[in-house]
């Protein structure tokens, strides 16, 4: 049996405002082939072949085995993963591989559907270990270890995270203090708080770890630097100097073997330091090509940025499949009876219901166009076609913004989800829980999310200082008159969209100009760049006062400025939706996916509609009228809901959800059918009569 959309719930268009905008009669439908080719991105191949194996049992999540279990169940599942060879897409072709950086992020992101741990696993030892390694070391040192950690003869572990300074990794407190006597260097952590934590691959696989150390050489501290230290023997024994700590059960990604790690003045050879961005010689001299400590750090740890890439990417791949399964599920569930006394409403049919899972449709596509957009900007980075500076800033910025707001929204939508299908999406062969159970730990590891926002708010801080680096005293005149008069504002076009209405209040009107693209872009664009504004004076204003008054306006602003780097990232997003618009070809899709991104648009400014008003940037006119505008374009929306999900290209295989499929429909179909014969039987039961009103109940229960 095949799900379709139910019929009649077209929206009216009796009334001029339900009217499709541009005047043409309703779409059909969508081109689900050509939208679900767009949707796979720059690297379609390699998302497919990703997905068949994702199909494959033996890459499946086991949970009911015991974290012990599931962990060498989730390391055989890695051999076979290293045996279908997507790994090499990340290397050159020296140590056997394709450096194709796109197209393996493309097919490690996919590997969500099969299971996060797998998922995980194989981004610690290839994306993570691996990495440091291809990135932060030279080509002797890939040719002396890549190979083998590529075909797992050394599991490897991602040293960086300490118990005490988990987001503040410049200041972390384990040492690596070179020798000049021996050629070597000394690995320390010299209190507890220096200890490696939630590091996978610890607690039992690993063989070997790239660990960050502050690097000390002669005297001098010259900033965080990554080594290659060996942890184990073959038989799995720590070798002398090192030891840890099992991090036991956890919340999720059990099949992880998270461990502690900590070292007690471990020395390995001068050659073990990776060097591309710092190198020691053989007369005991540092040297480096990027002089600023600074600048030196930044670029070192940018190099790692594809672990937050890979974590958007999966996030959006979570939300794809958990609308998939509750939208699917909601076109044939059917709960109580409304205008029939026959036939039950289907879930998708009530208004609520729509509120919940359309609105995360629509910032869905906005997080997969964006992704796009993330992914090709790493590509271009990593493969060397653009690998400036600006660039590598700009990749850097981007993954913050998106990783951040995508692994958020893959928990609001994997919990919604959850609770749009009742009992049933609480059930773990439906698998929303424990995908939400995994992908819990997802918004703060690669970078915590809050922390991540404040990076991206910093670099937007930055941005408009500059626009006033080289500013006289006359410019900097106006600047200062426009805040106050907001003649800015009135020049930017947007003051129209503040004014009430001369006409009655036309609720059409109204709306019209609210879902008009440029004036999305204007009013999302405005709220980034007057929150900006807002901090960057009241920084201004202590610029020259004393490091502690400076630190205090800081932070009395961090909660501003935080909410301005989560707008600016939702900005970016809504750009990428339009951009993404462009690619469409098939009318009727392109319609409903221009409805889809209005109201990916209209729904942030709702969701942020005190701050519009409270600025006067939106009438209270228009203000109310954009609720029943939304309620209506979601409205529009519903019958393409089904197809706008079915475009993501999952199929009942790679979802593994019972209720993904058609048992609903099979269990409403029987169901119809038992009381189709009942009735054309003559033998069913007829309801009990209600009870005749006692005219002198109402009288009595006065008296009473």
């Amino acid at each position: 049996m095949s799900i379709t959309s139910v019929s009649g719930t077209v929206p009216n268009t009796d009334r001029i405002e339900d009217l499709p905008e541009d005047g043409a009669t309703t779409p059909s439908g969508i081109d689900t082939a050509e939208l679900g080719a767009i949707l796979l991105g720059r690297w379609p191949e390699a998302r497919k072949a990703a997905r068949e194996r994702a199909k494959d049992p033996r890459f499946h999540s086991q949970y009911n085995q015991s974290f012990q279990q599931q962990r060498e169940t989730t390391f055989q599942q890695l051999q076979l993963l290293r045996d279908a060879g997507p790994a090499k897409m990340g290397v050159p072709d020296y140590v056997g591989g394709t450096l194709n950086p796109g197209a393996n992020l493309s097919a490690f992101e996919e590997l969500v559907l099969a299971d996060p741990s797998l998922q995980i696993k194989s981004g610690v030892q290839w994306g993570l270990f691996g990495s440091a390694v291809l990135n932060l070391g030279t080509k002797e040192h890939h040719l002396r270890w890549l190979p083998g950690i590529l075909d797992l003869e050394i599991p490897g572990v991602f040293a960086m995270t300490e118990i005490g300074h988990g987001s503040d990794v410049s200041s972390i407190g384990t040492t690596a203090t070179y020798l000049p006597e021996t050629d070597e260097f000394e690995i320390h952590t010299p209190f507890k708080a220096a200890w490696k934590d939630y590091l996978g691959n610890a607690a039992v696989h690993g063989k070997a770890a790239a660990v960050f150390a502050q690097l000390i050489v002669k005297g001098v501290n010259h900033g965080v630097h990554c080594l290659y230290v060996p942890l184990r023997d073959d038989d799995g024994n720590f070798l002398p100097g090192v030891g840890g700590e099992d991090d036991g059960r956890k919340g999720g990604l059990n099949g992880i073997d998270n461990g502690r790690l900590h070292f007690d003045h471990v020395r390995v050879p001068r050659f073990n330091l990776l060097d591309r961005y710092g190198a020691v010689d053989e007369n005991g001299e540092y040297s480096s090509p990027i002089p600023s400590p600074g600048r030196r750090f930044f670029t070192m740890i940018g190099t790692l940025v594809q672990g937050r890439v890979s974590l958007d990417g999966a996030a959006v791949i979570a939300n794809q499949a958990a609308l998939s399964i509750a939208v699917r599920y909601a076109e044939q569930r059917r709960q109580f009876t409304t205008d029939s006394d026959i036939r039950e409403q289907t879930l998708l049919d009530y208004q609520r219901h729509q509120r919940r899972l359309i609105p995360r449709i629509a910032e869905t596509y906005a997080m997969t166009f964006a992704h796009q957009q993330l992914l090709d900007k790493f590509h271009e980075v990593f493969s060397g076609e653009d690998d400036s500076d600006g660039n590598r800033q700009e990749l850097e910025t981007l993954a913050a913004a998106f990783k951040s707001l995508s692994t958020w929204s893959a928990l609001d939508t994997l919990q919604e989800a959850r609770e749009a299908c009742g009992g049933a999406g609480f059930m773990a062969k439906n698998r929303l829980v424990e995908l939400r159970a995994d992908l819990d730990v997802y918004v703060t590891f690669e970078g915590d999310n809050t922390v991540l926002l404040q990076l991206v708010a910093k670099r937007l801080l930055n941005d408009y200082s500059a626009e006033f680096k080289n500013a006289d005293i006359g410019v900097m005149a106006r600047y200062v008159a426009d805040r106050a008069t907001e003649a800015g504002f009135n020049r930017s076009g947007l003051r129209k969209l503040t004014q009430a209405f001369s006409d009655s209040g036309d609720a059409r009107k109204s709306v019209n100009a609210l879902r008009d693209p440029d004036a999305q872009r204007a009013l999302l664009t405005d709220r980034v760049q007057t929150m900006v504004g807002d901090v960057a004076d009241e920084l201004r204003a202590v610029a020259r006062k004393s490091r502690t008054e400076q630190a205090e306006a800081f932070n009395r602003n961090q909660h501003k400025l935080i909410e301005a780097a989560r707008s600016h990232g939702r900005l970016l997003q809504w750009e990428a939706f339009t951009a993404g618009l462009e690619k469409v070809q098939d009318p009727d899709t392109k319609r409903v996916l221009t409805w889809l991104r209005d109201l990916f648009g209209l729904s942030l400014i709702e969701a942020d509609l005190h701050w519009y008003l409270a600025y006067g940037r939106l009438s209270m006119r228009r203000g109310r009228a954009l609720e029943e505008y939304v309620n209506r374009l979601i409205a529009r929306l519903r019958p393409y809901s089904l197809q706008l999900v079915d475009s993501f290209g999952l199929s009942p295989e790679l979802l593994r959800a019972e209720i993904g499929g058609t048992v609903e429909a099979e269990r409403q179909a029987e169901a119809e059918e038992y009381y189709r014969h009942l009735r054309a039987s003559g033998d069913a039961p007829v309801k009990e009569a209600k009870p005749a009103k006692d005219p002198g109940a109402q009288t009595r229960g006065h008296h009473a």
